[in-house]
């Protein structure tokens, strides 16, 4: 399994199982039909590629294995390592998670037409309220959660748990400064962050005006 794994993330690395070397292999199943392996085999070595070819990378693979993976396996350190998973875990999740939220409320700058800035970390800590609109005296707390789909639905019971724990946080926030604490549910679609609850668009609007 583990050679099998080193084949696999070597061979993707270098490419060496892409279309011009290995000629349009899943069109090409699909025009030979093959009833067996053998036929397939046959068909392949005749219509797609010479057997000679796979050989080749085959043996550029081993190279790229023995020589050139293998010398920078040698230059990792166990620091390196340690480092690697901090950073993977911590300093990256964090940036996507605030690529992500500074995207959606990007989008609602431009949608309401308002300033949106980011909560203090006091608001953050003692509110659970990551940015907030200023219209006149009040303030209107936003949190911006990411969500994801899994299985044709949106994963949200660990969501909807949190919010209920924090209502309570809300209602402090709405007391002490005048506005509501809304949600703002995003998700990926394709490279682009989208608000999911659209209708929190005109919630949060109606209440912009009421606080004028």
């Amino acid at each position: 399994m583990a050679k099998e794994w080193i084949l696999n993330s070597a061979m993707n690395r270098f490419q060496l199982n892409f279309k011009r070397n290995v000629g349009p292999t899943s069109e090409s199943i699909r025009k030979c039909a093959p009833k067996t392996l053998d036929e397939w085999r046959e068909y392949y070595f005749l219509h797609v590629k010479p057997e000679e070819q796979l050989v080749e990378l085959g043996r550029k693979l081993y190279v790229k294995i023995t020589e050139v993976i293998q010398a920078e396996v040698a230059d990792v350190t166990e620091e390196d390592c340690i480092n690697y998973m901090k950073q993977l875990v911590i300093d990256r999740t964090f940036d996507g998670y605030m690529t992500e939220i500074q995207t959606v409320y990007g989008q609602l700058e431009h949608i309401l037409g308002v300033k949106i800035e980011p909560a203090p970390d006091e608001w953050d800590r003692l509110f659970n309220v990551d940015f907030f609109i200023k219209v006149g005296e009040k303030f209107i707390g936003l949190q911006i959660k990411p969500i994801t789909f899994g299985g044709g639905s949106v994963q949200l019971p660990e969501i909807f748990k949190e919010k209920s724990l924090q209502e309570e946080t809300h209602r402090k926030f709405t007391k002490k400064f005048g506005g509501k604490v809304f949600y703002i549910y995003s998700y990926k679609s394709g490279e682009k962050k989208e608000i999911y609850n659209t209708e929190v668009i005109e919630e949060i609007r109606q209440e912009i005006s009421q606080s004028i």
